[in-house]
């Protein structure tokens, strides 16, 4: 119980101290690997079986879907329920909001009544789930779904573990293999209910069942406070974005850093950076290309605040045979064609191609910190240019004429730059707090849904 009852810390520094060991040089590991080992060469010396969907301990049985769930049955009739769809990788979503409308029509009397701690596995296929998913009803007492989604509950057995068993995606294999392939006219994956019900789960001691998912339901706690603290950090971003630069012909923005007072000034951003495009250099010579010089496309500025190494690199050569810049550190990359206003730091010299306007501050005139954070701003400006155009494009001298409100001083410039680079920082740091606990939720369940590690009675 006192475990338990760890705080979001303290559990985060316990799952962090059994992965280290897991996946360190330590004694943890080299058991784990031992056992792996036996488990491949000799199962019988570990109490384990091959079984027809692998190697699991030998007190574990095996049983057919439809021996553990029970499938829900009951229809929506003339009684009102939300009606939703499930979206792979984010489960159940209000089908309106999906879809733009309501999709049920005349067939709404016969969708299927989920309630909550109910499954559905929805028949769609897509890139990330070729073989469809499986998700849970957690966040609604009840919905509807539809009738073509297979919907079942687990009551004799332990639900949540089933369910972080379906979210492993430990069914996939045997779908694949009895899904025919092609798809029919409503979109839905080929497969009968006979097949669906038909495949094969391991079935733990239910008391293990439970300690199980125990574990992995703290995993999903800790991400799910990581993201949350990312949302209020970003919620305070965006606040902070609209209140710290003028806004509506306003010459002051509504909150300022106190040692600072005056009216900001309009200004164009030619008269405070550079704007320089990128170049190509010949796609023909191969003695361009595998360089040492870094050369940016678009497609490699995505979320990255910062980046300092590219994709693809140019040679010396290849660079003086372009027309491109070699840039400075604390250039604004600015992509300027097709998709516009995504924006990165450079932290080392590099050079870009011409999907770009790049910025590069003039000394002690323009924070990079402080026009990176206005990248909103610059992205508005590039997409107002560019409409209308069969080929949006960006020109380096249409970026240079942008007026900007500017404060008087670079310092106050710097204050308001280092602000918002401290709130990047701290959604970059749960962002990749959230990205660790998931890999190790991950890690724990190809431990622990297979037998390979076990918990103590």
């Amino acid at each position: 119980r006192a475990c338990l009852s760890l705080s979001y810390a303290g559990w985060g520094v316990l799952l962090r101290a059994i992965m280290s060991k897991v996946r360190g040089d330590g004694i943890m590991k080299r058991a784990i690997k031992d056992r792996i080992d036996a488990i491949h060469q000799n199962p019988s010396s570990i109490h384990c079986i091959k079984t027809e969907i692998g190697i699991l301990p030998c007190d574990w049985k095996i049983a057919k879907l439809s021996d553990i769930a029970e499938k829900v049955t009951q229809t929506t009739g003339t009684d009102y329920y939300e009606t939703v769809s499930i979206s792979a990788g984010i489960g159940f979503v209000n089908q309106a909001q999906k879809f733009g409308k309501e999709l049920s029509g005349k067939q709404y009397e016969k969708y299927n009544v989920l309630h909550k701690g109910d499954f559905s596995y929805n028949k769609g296929n897509s890139n990330k789930y070729p073989q469809g998913c499986i998700y849970r009803l957690k966040d609604r007492e009840t919905a509807a779904v539809p009738n073509v989604f297979e919907s079942f509950k687990i009551q004799s057995e332990c639900a949540d573990f089933y369910d972080h068993m379906f979210v492993s995606g430990f069914l996939n294999q045997q779908l694949s293999r009895k899904i025919n392939h092609g798809i029919r006219d409503n979109r839905l994956l080929n497969l009968t209910e006979k097949d669906f019900y038909s495949c094969l789960l391991p079935v733990p001691p239910l008391t293990e069942q439970k300690k199980i998912s125990k574990i992995l339901d703290h995993c999903d706690k800790l991400i799910k406070l990581c993201k949350a603290r990312i949302d209020e950090y970003k919620s305070l971003k965006k606040t902070c974005l609209s209140k710290m630069f003028p806004r509506n012909g306003s010459n002051v923005p509504e909150l300022r850093f106190p040692e600072f007072t005056g009216a900001w000034e309009q200004r164009e951003l030619g008269e405070l950076a550079d704007i320089v495009g990128g170049g190509m250099p010949s796609t023909s010579n191969i003695n361009y290309w595998d360089g040492e010089i870094d050369w940016y496309a678009p497609a490699e500025i995505s979320e990255k605040i910062y980046v300092d190494s590219s994709e693809r690199k140019i040679t010396k050569a290849g660079y003086e045979n372009s027309s491109a810049k070699m840039l400075p550190v604390g250039t604004v990359l600015f992509t300027s064609r097709a998709v516009i206003g995504k924006t990165s730091i450079l932290r080392k010299e590099a050079c870009t191609n011409q999907g770009f306007q790049s910025i590069i501050p003039h000394k002690d005139i323009l924070d990079s910190y402080f026009i990176f954070s206005r990248a909103e701003e610059l992205k508005r400006y590039g997409e107002t240019i560019g409409a209308g155009s069969t080929f949006v494009e960006v020109s380096g001298k249409q970026m240079a004429s942008m007026k900007l409100m500017m404060p008087k001083t670079i310092n106050e410039q710097k204050q308001i730059g280092q602000y918002f680079q401290t709130l990047d920082r701290l959604i970059t740091l749960h962002q990749c707090e959230a990205d660790e606990y998931a890999r190790l939720k991950k890690a724990m369940m190809q431990l622990l849904l297979t037998g390979i590690v076990r918990l103590k009675a």
